[in-house]
């Protein structure tokens, strides 16, 4: 049976994290003190994963198109992750992404709370867990905000910038709508190869996440001066499908693999991929969802910014039947992504167990309907 991680009692009070303070302070809050067993330990190796060539997989080319399957294949059934290089992002983009996380989150954390992410609701700001959660608390500010692919949909991120904190961010609003439509379109070259790798059409996931409905996040993660007490993230997998993540050059990831952890070293002009829990199900269990973490530092800030792609809300979650046999059954229940986010959101702090937690929950869910159902 999986324990649920402890929620914040109601009438506890939270400690506040305001980033711009609790940087340059000697004592670490207890709530941020991770236990032993989780702590960052020195010496840790790198992280050997394939950088692919999106650009060179698009265009066509069979080496290029047969090493990209091969080397995908081999690290989703390791450990769910890799990077894309020579993907036609434009470094200006990139780096005008970062320079407005520092608007964002050089404010005054009163100004930044007007964003404040509520209890049970997957967007808007977070100082830590505060208020959430009262133990293992990450070391970390973000700000999530929905993306959709729809049409009717094409100025939803700006729309949140404008309705939430003002009209002077109507500029940022309009900057990351545009980073998240490249993104959008960045997953698609992904996807065409997960496809591929995983012995269905090429076009197969493209289409199912055709309408995606997605999560754009900003991950601020201030210095620490006593950073071997505590985590940026604690272990965990995403539940969404694939993160591409872009992360600055200052370092600080982690995946876990061979019963230790790696440190993945930034590479220039790359983007972070890993596999989340939902296309681990879309697979069935075929690619790994990525087991990852994040650490921090004495010396400086760290910055990445995440583009969690996931499902249109109506999309149900299920396997091809060419990805289940005998020897590969069914290891997850159908389910929709909205469900999967409420999950983790009201009843479960996701971490590397949430897709066993959230099956049996479902489970449980379906056996109570049916027995009602017995019963009338």
């Amino acid at each position: 049976m999986l324990a649920m991680p402890m929620l914040a009692p109601a009438e506890q009070t939270p400690v506040v994290f305001d980033s711009q303070v609790i940087q340059y302070q000697s004592n670490i809050p207890s709530q941020f003190i991770w236990p032993d067993h989780e702590k960052p330990i020195p010496d840790r190796p790198d992280l050997l994963s394939p950088a692919i060539d999106l650009n060179g997989f698009l265009s066509g080319d069979p080496a290029i198109i047969a090493n990209s399957i091969r080397s995908v294949d081999e690290a989703c059934k390791k450990h769910g992750f890799f990077l894309i290089v020579n993907h036609g992002v434009d470094p200006e983009l990139i780096a005008k992404a970062h320079e407005y996380m520092d608007v964002f989150f050089e404010m005054k954390l009163s100004e930044k709370q007007r964003a404040q992410r509520k209890v049970g609701e997957s967007y808007g700001y977070t100082s830590s867990f505060t208020g959430r959660f009262n133990s293992k608390l990450p070391w970390k500010e973000t700000l999530s905000f929905r993306y959709s692919a729809e049409s009717q949909s094409s100025t939803v991120v700006k729309d949140y910038f404008v309705n939430v904190l003002g009209e002077d961010f109507r500029e940022i609003g309009k900057f990351y709508q545009e980073y998240s439509e490249v993104m959008n379109k960045l997953s698609n070259g992904i996807l065409e190869l997960l496809g591929l790798s995983l012995g269905v059409e090429r076009e197969y996931f493209k289409e199912f996440y055709d309408g995606n409905d997605s999560i754009m996040r900003l991950n601020y993660y201030p210095m620490c001066q006593k950073p071997d007490l505590t985590l940026g993230t604690g272990p965990h997998c995403d539940p969404t499908s694939l993160t591409i993540l872009h992360q600055d050059q200052v370092g600080g990831l982690e995946v876990f693999l061979d019963e230790k952890w790696h440190t993945v070293s930034p590479v220039l002009g790359s983007f972070v991929v890993n596999i989340g829990d939902t296309f681990m199900a879309l697979c069935n269990g075929i690619y790994k969802s990525c087991l990852h973490r994040a650490v921090v530092n004495n010396k400086t800030v760290r910055k990445s910014l995440a583009f969690f792609l996931n499902p249109n809300k109506d999309r149900v979650v299920t396997p091809p039947a060419s990805l289940i046999s005998a020897d590969n059954p069914r290891l997850y229940p159908d389910f929709t992504w909205p469900t999967l986010l409420e999950f983790t959101q009201k009843h479960y702090r996701a971490d590397m167990s949430t897709i066993d937690a959230f099956s049996d929950w479902i489970n449980k869910q379906k056996g109570g309907e049916e027995n009602k159902e017995q019963g009338n």
